[in-house]
């Protein structure tokens, strides 16, 4: 027997797909090959300069021993000013800064979760979300958006799916991997069935920034004091500052979990990275409006040219409206029975493998989303090499017999 065998409930944990396919992208990239790598869950865009001279400073002022577990408490303030402008009233002593928006999630499920708890998650939904609710020993139960529902699910099919065992229902907004937004109309009614059946929402906003078009972000937790009584607020730098791999993101709820959030977080990582707390600080207090703009609409046209592109591709199809994050699904299952080089396209992952090694164009395959017959595609990447995707792809498409 090995004596290093893993727990049960580490072997059933498998790498995250996405960063496989990422790191996959990249070490074809390194070898030499000209890929395209739209599998990224990451703006390409360097992080913003104020975040990385507080860093500097940070280190030159030797700011580089422990921090209080839940967060610098100048940072905890500035989150909560920051989270605040969407119509919350989050206080400092509300907010716990983890490392990473991933880990808030982590946290936010053990604290909350006893075994064979549920978990609501409307499908399709980002690949973590399994694999950290079943290690905290809850259950995720999809609920799935009925077919011409643009991606969004109703009231009354969360409320079918609750049983007495459900415990939390989580919600996305905008949507990791589709790019949908819902309304505040659409997450007020959705909310409103947690409060009437008395379970907790958590609501990752990890992409409060990335709404385009007609569309509004809105927070959970600014939707009625009920409400945010019983949410729990997820978000970070990551996204919105191009700040990956800092690995800062925030908890916000109310004082009691924040507080137990707090002690666990003190016992499994002390606290984040004290130079990247500073850096998290510059960024959230520097005026950047017009930088974070000027950003999101070089996104915004780079969305609005995937979009288009794949619209002019037959078999190829946009599901639901992405008018947020910085990807959207592609519904390929028209081109199932397709062939190239010998080999038949029957799923999302043959069409990804075929695009990769015949196109050199790197997508996810959705079944790890719970989108079997998608893939996701990422366009963050710089205009140039987004065009060169899109071309690739159409002529991959097109010569498919």
């Amino acid at each position: 027997m090995n004596p290093l065998r893993p727990a049960a409930r580490a072997a059933a944990v498998p790498p995250s797909a996405t960063a496989a396919l990422d790191a996959q992208a990249k070490a074809l990239v390194a070898e030499g090959v000209d890929v395209v790598n739209l599998t990224s869950g990451e703006p390409a865009f360097p992080t913003v300069g104020p975040a990385a001279h507080a860093a500097e400073q940070a280190i030159a002022e030797d700011f580089t021993r422990y921090t209080p577990a839940a967060g610098v408490p100048a940072l905890r303030t500035a989150i909560s000013a920051h989270l605040n402008r969407h119509g919350t009233t989050y206080e400092a002593a509300q907010v716990v800064v983890t490392a990473g928006a991933k880990q808030a999630l982590h946290h936010a499920f053990t604290a909350l979760l006893d075994p064979g708890d549920e978990v609501l998650v409307p499908a399709p939904y980002w690949v973590s979300y399994p694999h950290l609710i079943a290690l905290a020993g809850g259950t995720l139960v999809p609920v799935r958006p009925a077919p011409g529902a643009g991606l969004k699910v109703t009231p009354e099919q969360v409320r079918e799916a609750i049983t007495d065992r459900t415990r939390i229902l989580l919600l996305n907004s905008p949507a990791n991997p589709s790019g949908v937004v819902y309304s505040r109309h659409e997450l007020a009614a959705l909310a409103e069935v947690a409060v009437e059946r008395d379970l907790v929402v958590i609501s990752d906003e990890i992409c409060d920034h990335w709404v385009f078009g007609d569309a509004r972000f809105a927070s959970v937790a600014a939707l009625g004091a009920g409400i945010a009584a019983r949410t729990v607020t997820i978000g970070g730098v990551s996204k919105t500052f191009a700040m990956t791999g800092w690995r800062i993101g925030w908890l916000a709820a109310p004082a009691e979990l924040a507080s137990t959030v707090t002690a666990l977080q003190s016992h499994t990582a002390s606290a984040p990275s004290s130079i990247a707390q500073r850096a998290a600080l510059g960024a959230l207090t520097a005026d950047l409006g017009a930088e974070l703009e000027r950003r999101r609409s070089a996104l915004d046209t780079r969305r609005l040219a995937t979009v288009k592109a794949i619209a002019d591709i037959p078999g190829l199809r946009v599901d639901g409206n992405p008018e947020g994050a910085f990807f959207l699904l592609a519904d390929v299952s028209g081109l199932y029975g397709k062939t190239r080089a010998g080999r038949t396209i029957t799923s999302a992952a043959d069409f990804a493998e075929l695009l990769l090694a015949e196109a050199q164009v790197a997508v996810v395959p959705g079944a790890d989303f719970a989108a079997p017959d998608h893939v996701r595609i990422s366009y963050t990447v710089p205009p140039e090499q987004l065009d060169e995707a899109l071309e690739r792809l159409a002529r991959f498409v097109n010569g498919l017999s």
